[in-house]
């Protein structure tokens, strides 16, 4: 039976969640925090998943966000928050608004630990250092020291966390999160709205006007941070006023729906099909939009800086010509009504047509097996699910996950995928996300999860497994199982994965066997396994019924089996 207690600073934080449709915490327990998480057991609305570890805990927590807006996760002091430190990088980096929660020693334990020269479990003897280094990875933290004043800094901190769709910290002293608190007014938080400085908009979509112009083939760069600041209406709009062709960068692959007559596929520098590398080659000009500008698009900032108008929320950049105090939804809005005005706009072109089917798989799968049909390969997997997928009408029911990976690069060749629909460590490149990112994703946006793992990435996260089990969440996990880290072979040896026995992997990227469906049984999820395509079209078959297990899937694939996608990557 629920407790009868008063109100508190932890129903404080829950009910704010709440209002902004948080409506799942993800949390690993401890004392110090304990306040907090019993609240959390006894509050309506929101219901907790206790997770396997703290990566699972924060990679659903980070998957969640990116696909409801806003997620939270709870941790113990020190030795909870260190660990999931990774997973919180990668959300800062890739623009994910998560909420991490924690708790410190309290006062009472301050006095005595400096009285006594006590060290307290789980602290490294600096009191402070969870939020110290937690600085460096979220835009806002605090430790409330006392109950006085938390209101306003909650909303701050959550405002925060809205305004820059990044993580923030919050903890407390122990015994603050029990403490009483006034009620939060019912009106939900609002993102903190930042207007541009007239002048600089002026100039710098003057200077973009005067770039687009005067090209021959402009083309729109479409970033991640469209889709974290709700600006993809603004893109449409954008895209319709100037009719210009537009692609994506890897990590901002689905921003908008994968169709009409505009989208030429996403760009992933040599793993794209042909068609979308000649077209961004033949860019004169190149406007990139909310972009995050990584390593893997060295090719584009070398050959096509003057060309590309870059803005973002961190930078507005016209050729050589930079400029501040713009934002990125003014200059969007801005530069579509210089569109809506000017004569010759839009413009009539056409992106060129999808690869017929079984392109642009087909020739992308290693030649080594050209002979054995029946071999699965990368790309024959993902040639063999997108048929099933867009067969089965099943392509906005799903949302895919991949962490750092070969099938993370040939999986952006796929078209057809809804919006939002395509979640992956693109920028951090973190080798485990997409199995940890199966809950939130699927508790996140309500569609079936479709998580694509290499072996080496589902080693890394596997109890996430029993997390799914746990909670009734029917995810799909496939396991590319090749026994090596493929991708990092590639930037190690690539010829490697030459045929016959001179050629070998080196030691440290073999992986030990797993058996998986004995796995699979022990932490009570269903289990396939597939060896030949046949297999694999049996298998996707069965997935068609649905369950309240989540499935593992394994793909076993060649050692040796090289993705052209990857083979260009490798070569560059």
């Amino acid at each position: 039976m629920k407790p009868a207690k008063e109100f508190t600073v932890a129903d404080y934080l829950l009910t704010r969640l709440k209002q902004l449709n948080v409506t799942e915490v993800f949390q690993i327990p401890g004392d110090y925090v304990k306040h907090f998480t019993q609240a959390l057991e006894y509050f309506d609305g929101i219901e907790t998943i206790g997770t396997s570890n703290e990566l699972d805990a924060s990679y659903a927590a980070d998957a969640y966000a990116r696909t409801r807006g806003l997620a939270a996760v709870s941790l113990q002091y020190g030795v909870s928050t260190f660990s999931a430190l990774n997973a919180i990088a990668g959300a800062y980096v890739e623009r994910s608004p998560v909420v991490v929660i924690s708790a410190t020693p309290g006062a009472d334990a301050r006095q005595i630990g400096s009285m006594y020269n006590v060290l307290y479990h789980h602290s490294t003897g600096n009191l402070n250092a969870d939020q110290e280094v937690y600085e460096r990875v979220t835009v806002a933290a605090e430790t409330l020291s006392t109950s006085a004043g938390a209101p306003e800094k909650i909303d701050k901190l959550l405002i925060a966390a809205l305004t820059h769709q990044r993580p923030v910290y919050i903890a407390c002293y122990k015994e603050v999160w029990g403490e009483p608190c006034p009620k939060p007014s019912s009106k939900k938080l609002e993102p903190e709205i930042i207007k541009s400085e007239p002048a600089a908009l002026e100039n710098a979509v003057s200077q973009a006007w005067s770039q687009i112009s005067q090209s021959k083939n402009p083309l729109i760069l479409a970033g991640v941070e469209l889709l974290r600041h709700k600006l993809t209406k603004p893109l449409e709009e954008l895209i319709k006023a100037s009719g210009m062709l537009y692609t994506t960068t890897s990590l901002g692959k689905t921003v908008l729906d994968e169709k009409g007559d505009k989208f030429i596929g996403t760009y992933s520098d040599q793993a794209s099909i042909p068609e979308v590398i000649k077209i961004v080659e033949a860019s004169d000009c190149i406007l990139s939009l909310g972009t995050i500008i990584t390593d893997d698009y060295l090719w584009l900032v070398e050959n096509k800086f003057s060309d590309m108008i870059q803005v973002t929320t961190q930078e507005t950049r016209a050729g050589y010509f930079t400029y501040s105090g713009v934002t990125l939804k003014d200059f969007i809005e801005a530069l579509t009504e210089r569109f809506k005005k000017a004569s010759g706009y839009p413009l009539k072109a056409i992106a060129p047509a999808q690869p017929k089917f079984p392109e642009p798989w087909r020739s992308n799968s290693d030649p080594k097996y050209d002979l054995t049909p029946e071999v699965i390969t990368f790309n024959r997997f993902f040639e063999h699910a997108t048929s099933f997928l867009k067969k089965e009408k099943m392509l906005d029911d799903i949302v895919m996950t991949f962490g750092v990976s070969s099938s993370m690069y040939v999986a952006t060749n796929m078209y057809g995928l809804s919006q939002n629909a395509y979640i992956s460590s693109a920028a951090w490149q973190c080798i485990g996300f997409e199995t940890g990112a199966a809950s939130g994703a699927q508790l996140g946006s309500g569609k079936q999860a479709w998580t694509v793992a290499g072996d080496g990435g589902f080693m890394m996260l596997a109890q996430s497994l029993s997390t799914l089990v746990k909670y009734n969440i029917n995810s799909v996990i496939f396991v590319m199982s090749n026994g090596v880290y493929a991708i990092e072979q590639v930037y190690v040896d690539m010829d490697s994965f030459k045929a016959g026995p001179n050629h070998k992997f080196d030691e440290f990227d073999i992986l030990p066997k797993w058996d998986y469906q004995a796995l699979a049984k022990a932490f009570g999820a269903n289990s396939y396994r597939a060896q030949t395509v046949s297999e694999l079209d049996e298998v996707l078959l069965k997935l068609k019924k649905k369950t309240n297990l989540p499935t593992l899937v394994e793909i076993v694939i060649p050692q040796k089996d090289l993705a052209q996608q990857m083979a260009r990557l490798g070569n560059e």
